[in-house]
C-alpha cells in the first residue's frame, strides 16, 4: 500500500513529520517498509543538438542540467532546438510507469530523457518536447513530487488499504486529529436500466449514468498523487476508478455506456463461456466465476477485471460507474485460478466495507463530472447494502487477564472511541460494535489486540515486571511436557496451522476442516492432524541426506470451524538408525518400541494395557499398538504405513506416535511432581510362553498394569520354540513406596504372574 503524505493530511491535521508518522504506524502494527520522495523531471537547457546518422527523425542533444557537465541525451521530438529549456527526466525517474534508465540507442548513448507535457502529467500535448519559460531555472524540478510512504498489509487488516483508515488509526495513537470526511449519497434519478442480482455472492450493486461528459485529464492533485504512488494518469473517468480504490479501498469500475446493451446482470458464469479482459486476455470460465454481464455477454470479471467490450475510450460520451460488493472469497477464487491479481481483486479478497458503496459512488461521479462535465441521468441498486450489526460483549477486565497490564475501563472507552468503535454499557461489561471497515475484529480477544496496539507496545514491556499474580492463566505443564520430550533426545518441530485435505484423507477419518479462503492452494484446511507436517518434514531432511530423526510438535488440530472445536496434540516421529555408523559402537534402527517408551514416559507411572485393534490409517497393520487404560485409547503408535510413505515419498523407516487428546492424557499434569522415592528400585525378570502372534507389548502392558509401583517393563528376550510357541523374557522395575520385606516382592511377583496369564492367555516359563 502507498499513499503520499499530503493525501494522508486530506483526513489527519498532525504536526508530525513524515519519518514520525512512520515511526508511529510501524509502532502500532503497520510496518512502513519505505519513505522516498520520488525523482522528479528536471528544467534543462539544450546547448547541443544534432542529427543522428542513419535516423529522420532522432536528434543527439547536450543539455545542460545544472552539474556544469553538459549531459548526452537521444531525442526524437521534433521541436528539439539549442537554447530551448524543457524537462529532463535523469536515470531512476518514472515516467507513465517506467523507469528511465541510462542506455544506448542505435549505438548512441542516451543518459535521460526529454519530456513532453502528457509524459509530465501537465497536459494532454505529445506532440514535442515540453517547453519552458526561458528564464527558468536550470536544475530545479518542473513538476512537484511528494513523500510516499510505502507499507505491508497484513491479511487481517483491510483498512489499511484506504489512506482514511491509517488516519483513523494515527489519529487513535495520538498522531494528531482526525478530520471526518462529509461523505454523502446520490439522490434516486430513475433510469431505464435495472440491476438483476442472481448470485448470493453480491449482496449489493450500484450505479450510475453520467451522460454527456467529455473526456479530461484530472486534477492536478489527482494526477500527482498517483503518479507518486506509481499509477500512470491517464484521464479523469479512469484516475477516478483508481483514487477512490485507494482513497477509500472501495474498488470501482467504470464502462462506455453506449456499449451496455440492456439491463445490468450480476451471476455465474458458465462452464466454458468466453471473456475478454482489457488487456485483450482471453479466459475460459467455469461456474465458480461471478460475472457482470449484459444482453450481450459478459463485461467483466466481478471484482477482478473489466473487459475490452465496454471499457472507456478517448471518444466516450456517456458512462455508467459500478460501485458494489462482492464476496471475498469468490472473488480470490477467480483470482487465483485465472492468475489475476489487480488493486481490486486484492482488496475484494481481504474484505472491504460492505456499507461504502453509496458512498463511494457520489464522490466519484463529483470528481468526474468536476473534470469532465456530463449530467446524472439515472442510477440504479440490485440487493441492498448489508446491516452492520456486529456487536462484541467485552469486559474490560479482559484485558488484564489476557495481558497483565492494568488499565482503567475509562482508558479502554476512549482508546476504542477514537477508532471510531461505538461503546456502550451492559453493566459492568461493553457493548462494542466496531467500524464496518474493521472486518477483522469479531471477538473480546480482538478487542484486546487492538488495546495494546493504541496502548503501546514499549509500555507492556516497560509495565512487565508489575504484572499482577492473577494474570492470564498459563498452561505450565505444555512447557514441561516440552522439557520432558526434549530431554528424551527429541527436538521441537513448529508447522503453519493449516494442512492438505488430500493427505488428510489418507491419515485419518477426521473431519476435514476446508478453508473458504486459503493462502495457497496445497495448504486449504485447518490442519487435523499433526502428522502431516512433521512427514513433510521428515522427507525434506531425507532429500538432503539427514535421514535420522527425533521429532515432535505440541500444537492445536481442529475438529469443526465453529469456536472451540479445536484440542492439543502431540505427534512424535523418529526415523533412521539410533546413531550414525561407528566402529566404536554398533547402532540399530529405530523401532516402535522407542516411540511407545516416550508415550509411557509422559504418562508417569500410570497403569496401561496395549491393544493391536483397530490401527488408523496412517499406521501399518502388522506393526502398530494403542496404549489403553480399559476401554479409553490414550495414545497410538507404529510404524508409517507404506502406502503413505509411497505417497510421501519417504524411504526411510518411520516409527510414529499420537496422543490425540493432550489435555486428558492421565498423569500430564503430573510433570512438577517430584518422581524420586526414598527407596532404591528393584527389578524382576519373568519369561512367559504365548502364542507365536501374541504382541510383547501386551505382555509387558499387563505387567505394568499389575501394580503402581511398578514403573517400566523392558522386554530383553525373545525366541520361537518348536511346538509353535514363543518365549518372551522382560525386566520390570519396581519403585517402593516403603521397606518390602522378601514375602512383599513375592506378593507382587504373584499378582504379575496371575496378571500377565489371565490378560494374554501366557503361562510362566519354569526355566
Amino acid at each position: 500500500m502507498k499513499w503520499t503524505y499530503d493525501w494522508l493530511t486530506d483526513y489527519l491535521r498532525t504536526d508530525l513529520s513524515p519519518d514520525e508518522i512512520a515511526d508511529k504506524l510501524t509502532r502500532t502494527g503497520l510496518e512502513v517498509e519505505d519513505l522516498s520522495a520520488p525523482i522528479a523531471p528536471i528544467a534543462a537547457k539544450i546547448v547541443e543538438c544534432k542529427k543522428m546518422d542513419d535516423s529522420d527523425h532522432l536528434h543527439i542533444l547536450m543539455v545542460d542540467d545544472g552539474t556544469k557537465t553538459l549531459r548526452q541525451v537521444v531525442c526524437g521530438a521534433p521541436n528539439a532546438r539549442v537554447g530551448l529549456v524543457s524537462a529532463l527526466a535523469l536515470p531512476g525517474c518514472v515516467i507513465d510507469g517506467h523507469e528511465i534508465k541510462s542506455g544506448k540507442l542505435r549505438g548512441v548513448m542516451s543518459n535521460g530523457m526529454m519530456c513532453s507535457g502528457r509524459e509530465l502529467g501537465i497536459n494532454d500535448d505529445h506532440s514535442g518536447i515540453i517547453e519552458l519559460p526561458a528564464d527558468t531555472k536550470i536544475g530545479t524540478p518542473v513538476v512537484k513530487t511528494e513523500i510516499v510512504f510505502d507499507a505491508g498489509i497484513t491479511p487481517n487488516r483491510p483498512d489499511y488499504l484506504a489512506v482514511r483508515g491509517i488516519a483513523r488509526d494515527l489519529a487513535a495513537c495520538g498522531a494528531g486529529e482526525y478530520i471526518a470526511p462529509q461523505d454523502k449519497t446520490l439522490a434516486p434519478v430513475k433510469s431505464s436500466r435495472a440491476v438483476n442480482i442472481k448470485t448470493d455472492r453480491c449482496p449489493v450493486y450500484q450505479f450510475c449514468e453520467i451522460y454527456g461528459i467529455t473526456i479530461a485529464p484530472s486534477n492536478d492533485t489527482i494526477k500527482s498523487r498517483l503518479a507518486s504512488i506509481g499509477i500512470n494518469p491517464k484521464n479523469a473517468p479512469v484516475d477516478t476508478t483508481n483514487y477512490i480504490c485507494y482513497d477509500m479501498a472501495q474498488p470501482m469500475h467504470c464502462f462506455d455506456a453506449d456499449e451496455i446493451n440492456g439491463d445490468i446482470t450480476v451471476r455465474m458464469a458458465e462452464n466454458g463461456e468466453k471473456f475478454t479482459d482489457l488487456f485483450g486476455k482471453t479466459h475460459e470460465l467455469c461456474d465458480t466465476d461471478m460475472v457482470i454481464a449484459d444482453d450481450t455477454g459478459i463485461l467483466a470479471l466481478a471484482g477482478v477485471i473489466g473487459g475490452a467490450r465496454g471499457m472507456t475510450g478517448d471518444n466516450t460520451k456517456n458512462i455508467i460507474l459500478e460501485s458494489a460488493y462482492f464476496n471475498p472469497v469468490s472473488v480470490r477464487k477467480t483470482a487465483k485460478r485465472l492468475g489475476i491479481s489487480t488493486d481490486s481483486s486484492y482488496r475484494y479478497e481481504r474484505g472491504i466495507d460492505p456499507t461504502i458503496t453509496g458512498v463511494a459512488l457520489a464522490r466519484a461521479a463529483d470528481i468526474i463530472m468536476d473534470a469532465c462535465g456530463g449530467k446524472i441521468v439515472g442510477t440504479g441498486i440490485g440487493g441492498k447494502i448489508p446491516d452492520e450489526n456486529r456487536q462484541i460483549k467485552y469486559s474490560p477486565d479482559l484485558f488484564k487477564r489476557k495481558t497483565g497490564i492494568d488499565i482503567s475501563p475509562d482508558t479502554q472507552q476512549d482508546i476504542l472511541k477514537k477508532l471510531g468503535f461505538t461503546v456502550s454499557t451492559d453493566g459492568s461489561s461493553f457493548v462494542i460494535t466496531p467500524r464496518p471497515d474493521r472486518v477483522d475484529v469479531v471477538i473480546p480477544e480482538n478487542i484486546v489486540s487492538e488495546l495494546i496496539r493504541i496502548y503501546g507496545y514499549d509500555n507492556v514491556v516497560a509495565n512487565a515486571k508489575h504484572r499482577p499474580s492473577d494474570s492470564a492463566p498459563h498452561h505450565d505443564y505444555y512447557i514441561a511436557m516440552r522439557r520432558e520430550l526434549a530431554a528424551r533426545g527429541l527436538n521441537e518441530a513448529k508447522s503453519f496451522g493449516f494442512g492438505n485435505s488430500q493427505v488428510e484423507a489418507l491419515i485419518s477419518d477426521a473431519p476435514i476442516v476446508k478453508i473458504a479462503n486459503p493462502i495457497v492452494s496445497d495448504m486449504d484446511t485447518a490442519r487435523n492432524n499433526l502428522l502431516e507436517n512433521i512427514l513433510g518434514f521428515v522427507r525434506s531432511n531425507e532429500k538432503r541426506g539427514y535421514p535420522d530423526l527425533n521429532l515432535f510438535e505440541l500444537g492445536t488440530v481442529f475438529d469443526g470451524d465453529t469456536p472451540g472445536a479445536q484440542h492439543t496434540q502431540i505427534c512424535i516421529v523418529r526415523t533412521g538408525n539410533t546413531a550414525p555408523r561407528h566402529w566404536t559402537h554398533r547402532n540399530r534402527a529405530r523401532d516402535i518400541y522407542d516411540v511407545q517408551a516416550d508415550i509411557i514416559a509422559l504418562m508417569h507411572n500410570q497403569n496401561f494395557t496395549i491393544s493391536t485393534e483397530n490401527p488408523p490409517r496412517w499406521a501399518h497393520p502388522f506393526r502398530y499398538g494403542a496404549v489403553m487404560q480399559g476401554k479409553k485409547k490414550i495414545a497410538d503408535f507404529g510404524e508409517l504405513s507404506p502406502i503413505l510413505a509411497r505417497h510421501m515419498k519417504i524411504k526411510t523407516n518411520v516409527n510414529i506416535a499420537i496422543i490425540d487428546d493432550v489435555e486428558n492424557l492421565p498423569g500430564a499434569r503430573r510433570v512438577h511432581e517430584p518422581n524420586l522415592s526414598d527407596f532404591q528400585p528393584i527389578t524382576r525378570d519373568f519369561a512367559f510362553i504365548t502364542d507365536a502372534d501374541f504382541p510383547a507389548a501386551k505382555l509387558t502392558g499387563a505387567a505394568i498394569a499389575s501394580d503402581s509401583r511398578i514403573t517400566d517393563a523392558v522386554v530383553f528376550d525373545a525366541f520361537e520354540m518348536p511346538d509353535g510357541k514363543k518365549s518372551i523374557a522382560f525386566t520390570i522395575t519396581i519403585m517402593p513406596t516403603e521397606n518390602m520385606s522378601d514375602t512383599d516382592l513375592q506378593k507382587l511377583q504373584d499378582t504379575v504372574i496371575a496378571n500377565v496369564e489371565k490378560k494374554c492367555n501366557a503361562k510362566i516359563r519354569d526355566k
